[in-house]
């Protein structure tokens, strides 16, 4: 039987989590895992930089449709660099182009393949619920990368099982979009036959092995509710509190806030783990486990391992950018890193961790002089509009929605943190946009792909991370300002040795470093 991780090294934001990183974690005999959020932007912006390591490059010539690589590659690609912004494509719907698709397919595809280079070992990816419009296609192609484990949460991923089932298999896939004000339940489709390629690609596709699937929880209703409740295989839990960077599920119970403006959370939020024992998965937790003594805590209360994402945030595999790391030890260095827990950062609605760092958006003045763009949409709200009215003419009859050809109005799509105006316009209320940023943009930037505007502004970044920060000090060696991925995993070995040994684990293959 397959020895499951006592580590998970969590799937941070847009590009933190990259391939660089899950394959250092991996290659330890633990879980790595690649963020998918944005990654599609993430690998055109790569290529807008000119692909400077070639590593894009041999992640594509990996891929097993060749023609569908090439088309990609030669859309985006600069040779040299880019001269200026960022190449800009258009925002996800629910029935993309197909040249998104491919995109979208190729770009998972890559992250995971590199990841996987050098070792043996498996290695995950993560995936937010409530960005459903592209899970369909980074599902598959991560899948034909031979990612391991899928890992999500921000959301309830009842139906994920089942697209795995169909996935493995090359059958046509299904996933519900949340439509606000939709008369009867939408549905997206994808069917990866119709993305095969090649003289014999459609009669000998590669053999898929379906995932290991871990849902990110934050209670124990939610827990048995995925398991009770999904339509297929749960393979185990993730089980997030709100100590863990990102988005945390917002209390439970009435809504109180501290005097500082940051939610209370209260017994109600605390997990009962006897009662996760009962529901007889495998579990790992996660918020502030970053120690052996944690580890320990969590085996004994029954957990297989935990999930760590701050440690390896700010370790020198990470996509953080160079400089925002620097600055951020350097306060933990000092024990005077703070992260405020924002109830209203984030256009999902969810609590949202933010470091307060100098020069970026966690400042209010710098955050009020941004002109507020929505040009990514990742995390957009799609909504319905009704056009059955006497003068909606016969157009207005959205016939290719799932679910929905009977009814007379369409999809449109919304996001708190766009131009007051126009969320308003689109039925928002103007109080929804008080203190929403655009996490699209400000992810990006944390990883040193930041869009440079037309008037010569460039966007700015929001760093997250847990509450437990300034115990990242304890993992930079003596007289150092850095540390690596495997200083974290070698500092949480209990002393009772349930951990892998360096020498029980493949050595790293130097050609893929």
């Amino acid at each position: 039987m397959e020895q499951l991780p006592r580590i998970i090294q969590g799937g941070m934001g847009a590009g933190v989590s990259n391939w660089r990183l899950a394959q250092a974690v991996s290659r330890l005999g633990e879980l790595g895992v690649v963020s998918s959020t944005a990654i599609d932007q993430i690998f055109i912006r790569r290529l807008g930089m000119g692909d400077p390591d070639g590593m894009m490059r041999r992640g594509v010539e990996m891929f097993p449709f060749q023609q569908m690589a090439r088309r990609v590659w030669q859309e985006y690609f600069v040779p040299g660099g880019k001269p200026a912004a960022f190449r800009s494509t258009p925002m996800h719907t629910r029935q993309d182009a197909r040249k998104l698709v491919e995109l979208c397919v190729l770009s998972n595809f890559v992250e995971v393949a590199l990841a996987r280079m050098g070792h043996k070992q498996a290695v995950g990816i993560n995936l937010l619920e409530k960005v459903q419009t592209v899970h369909l296609a980074s599902l598959y192609g991560a899948m034909l990368a031979g990612v391991g484990y899928v890992l999500m949460g921000a959301g309830i991923p009842l139906h994920i099982p089942g697209v795995l089932d169909r996935l493995a298999a090359h059958e046509p896939a299904e996933y519900r979009l949340s439509v606000t004000g939709a008369p009867t339940e939408t549905v997206m489709r994808f069917n990866p036959r119709e993305f095969a390629e090649g003289e014999r690609a459609v009669f000998e596709l590669p053999r898929l092995t379906r995932p290991k699937f871990l849902a990110i929880v934050s209670s124990n209703t939610l827990a048995t509710t995925m398991l009770r409740r999904a339509n297929g295989r749960v393979d185990g839990l993730v089980v997030e509190t709100h100590r863990a960077g990102g988005h945390n599920a917002p209390p439970r119970g009435k809504a109180l806030r501290t005097e500082a403006g940051e939610p209370v959370y209260g017994e109600r939020d605390q997990v009962d783990f006897a009662g996760l024992r009962a529901l007889g998965v495998p579990f790992w937790l996660a918020g502030s486990y970053a120690s052996p003594d944690r580890l320990s805590e969590a085996l004994e209360l029954g957990a297989t391992g935990v999930q760590v994402g701050t440690a390896f945030e700010f370790a020198e595999e990470s996509g953080l950018e160079p400089g925002l790391k620097a600055a951020v030890l350097a306060q933990i260095q000092t024990d005077r890193a703070e992260v405020f827990t924002d109830p209203l950062a984030s256009p999902t609605g969810f609590p949202f961790k933010v470091v307060q760092l100098a020069g970026t958006l966690s400042e209010p003045e710098i955050y009020a002089a941004r002109e507020r763009v929505c040009d990514l949409g990742f995390l957009r709200e799609p909504y319905w509009i009704d056009e059955s009215g006497p003068s909606a003419s016969a157009e207005a009859a959205l016939t290719n929605c799932a679910g929905l050809e009977n009814q007379k109005g369409r999809i449109g799509y919304r996001c708190s943190a766009e131009p007051v105006a126009a969320f308003v316009a689109k039925g928002g209320s103007a109080d929804e946009t008080l203190g929403r940023k655009c996490l699209c943009n400000a992810l990006l930037a944390n990883i040193g792909l930041a869009q440079q505007r037309s008037d010569g502004r460039t966007e700015l970044p929001l760093v997250t991370a847990g509450d437990g920060i300034n115990e990242v000090a304890r993992f930079l060696p003596p007289g150092s300002s850095s540390y690596s991925a495997a200083d974290v995993v070698y500092s949480m070995q209990p002393l009772h040795g349930v951990h892998k040994k360096l020498e029980e684990v493949t050595k790293p293959d130097a050609a893929a470093s």
